[in-house]
């Protein structure tokens, strides 16, 4: 008895080991309060009055680290760990992240854009983000460097009556990096397995980047015939921050 009592005890703890390693994937899921995003048709109200109707919405999400439930972290190759998330791209909206080490994770660090030190770097620090951003409208092309967000579409409000077009574009402006960083925790957590590859949905509210604690009106950035413009200046700190308000993890799913 004693035999079988030590022999199912080493069953229970091999049992019990987390080993090896696995794959976890990020969905962006891009919503305007509490609606699923639809671009170009639907009509998307602030609570500044204004009605939008978003045409584009883009960012780039960069380092991320993934937290277990014991505190330690996986961070992801940071050469390898910049994505554009695109609304109009359904494939670039889920991220899959392959050779995570096993472990029970409960929340995931990001950032939007790129970071100065990894920019400095040149090219060869963000793998393939240059050859993906270019044709994805995702550099400046006046200054040099990345748009971290791209948000544009038409917009209305009680003083401009006639659809009018906006674009808001976020990223390193003169002395100011306007780069940020997302911690969300899981209600539940992501059991990152070698046979067991969690799926960890993001709602991503988009209505944040102008109408957050910031309030953004676009009726007071309109340059007439040029549409609503923010690129630059005092506005864009204030979005920056708003990003951090932007994301909720809804739940995890663990296949």
């Amino acid at each position: 008895m004693a035999i079988a009592l030590t022999f199912a005890s080493c069953s229970n703890d091999n049992d019990d080991t987390i080993s090896g390693e696995g794959t976890i994937g990020l969905e962006f899921d891009n919503v305007f309060g509490s609606s699923n995003l639809i671009l170009n048709t639907q009509t998307n109200t602030t609570s500044q009055g204004e009605n939008l109707k978003i045409a584009e919405v883009k960012y780039i999400v960069s380092n991320i680290v993934l937290t277990k439930e014991d505190g330690t972290t996986f961070t992801y190759p940071k050469s390898e760990s910049y994505f554009i998330v695109d609304e109009s791209n359904e494939a670039s909206q889920m991220i899959e992240l392959e050779n995570v080490p096993a472990g029970n994770y409960t929340k995931v660090t990001f950032g939007i854009g790129v970071d100065e030190e990894q920019f400095n770097l040149g090219i060869s620090g963000q793998g393939d983000l240059l050859a993906n951003a270019d044709p994805a409208g995702m550099l400046w092309s006046w200054s040099a460097g990345y748009k971290f967000v791209k948000f544009e579409g038409m917009f209305t409000s009680s003083t401009v009556t006639t659809e009018t077009s906006f674009m808001v574009h976020t990223g390193k402006t003169g002395t100011a990096y306007n780069y940020t960083t997302i911690t969300l925790n899981f209600p539940t957590k992501a059991t990152v397995r070698t046979n067991v590859a969690p799926d960890v949905h993001i709602f991503a509210d988009v209505a944040k980047i102008i109408d957050g604690t910031n309030k953004i009106k676009l009726t007071d950035n309109n340059m007439g015939g040029m549409g609503a413009m923010i690129m630059g200046g005092a506005n864009l700190p204030l979005i920056t921050s708003n990003l951090s308000e932007m994301f909720v993890v809804n739940h995890v799913h663990n296949d």
